[in-house]
């Protein structure tokens, strides 16, 4: 008799658990993903030159002016959420060959406030670990006329998560995603560009529930000019700017599942486009960046619509054995 009760307040909590997210979800957005939009810009689909490591600091603010219901309409304005994610980072490539690429690799440590899971403009989170970015496999071709990028993913659900809870730092699930795209250069100096990368997010079961995220589709690129900085002489560079406009575009592929009792909910597919511009600059005495970007969100369905800045710090070592 005891183990018939606590299997059925089990699921008493199950299917209040799930109501809680209908009501906070599937009135006018659908469940986010891990993908950072903005996250990449000019160049996308380029690789870092082998044997280099860097070390970033990110900070992304996306800040939301207003919730747009599935026909695109205000269903409110003003909501006051902000979200921001900073962390360490560390980015590697190799002079290892697969396939005629280089191999590469990536890991973020980050840390999350106000994280974004829905349409809940309730949410107040202090900053938090939140969920851990690996790039297990990158290959990167460098050819005269464009490079290509291809690369597998994981979100590691390591940020607090409890569903419905207003201060989630992660999302509560484990994220696969795939990403391939091309930097395309317009002259032989490889200083006038157009990139572009897709990226496809599979995403697991939120975390004690059988609430399950659809798959994700973004895009990310811009098109930009690289100049060369030189020194009093005109014999060297001191310094590389890179600077042009930003796109990003993002839809929900498949539809989210939340279930209540024997029936599945999924609502209206969401979708966001973005236009912005970007400027970074490499100093190469010391070896470090300093890149920032903006864009403006516009035609978003079932989801917030806001600005994202993100703002890189970042410090490359030079990882050959062999002597300059």
């Amino acid at each position: 008799m005891k183990t018939k009760l606590n299997i059925e307040i089990s699921s008493l909590k199950h299917i209040l658990t799930a109501l809680v997210l209908l009501v906070s979800f599937y009135g006018n957005a659908q469940l986010k993903g891990g993908h950072i939009l903005g996250e990449m810009g000019l160049q996308s689909g380029t690789q870092s030159p082998a044997n280099t490591l860097a070390v970033y600091v990110p900070g992304y603010w996306y800040a939301a002016s207003t919730l747009r219901n599935s026909n695109g309409d205000v269903s409110v304005a003003n909501p006051d959420v902000n979200m921001f994610v900073t962390g360490v980072g560390i980015s590697w490539v190799s002079d290892f060959k697969i396939l005629g690429a280089n191999y590469g690799a990536t890991a973020l440590l980050g840390f999350a406030s106000n994280k974004i899971e829905g349409n809940n403009v309730n949410i107040d989170g202090s900053l938090a670990l939140t969920d851990t970015y690996i790039v297990p496999v990158q290959l990167g071709w460098h050819k005269k006329r464009a490079d290509f990028v291809f690369s597998y993913q994981i979100y590691l659900p390591t940020g607090k998560y409890t569903a419905g809870a207003s201060d989630n730092s992660g999302l509560g699930m484990f994220m696969n995603e795939f990403s391939a795209g091309t930097t395309l250069f317009f002259n032989d100096k490889k200083t006038f560009h157009f990139s572009t990368l897709a990226s496809y997010e599979i995403n697991g079961k939120k975390k004690d529930t059988d609430i399950k995220t659809g798959d994700i589709l973004s895009f990310e690129g811009g098109l930009g000019k690289t100049f060369y900085l030189f020194n009093a002489e005109k014999t060297a560079p001191k310094g590389i700017i890179n600077a042009g406009l930003i796109y990003y575009l993002q839809y929900k592929v498949t539809n989210d599942k939340i279930p209540v009792g024997g029936i599945v909910f999924e609502g209206d597919k969401d979708h966001v486009a973005a236009l912005g511009a970007e400027v970074n600059f490499l100093h190469l005495k010391s070896k470090s960046t300093i890149g920032l970007r903006w864009l403006g969100e516009v035609d978003a369905v079932n989801r917030f619509q806001g600005n994202t800045f993100f703002l890189t710090l970042a410090h490359i070592f030079s990882t050959s054995t062999k002597k300059e």
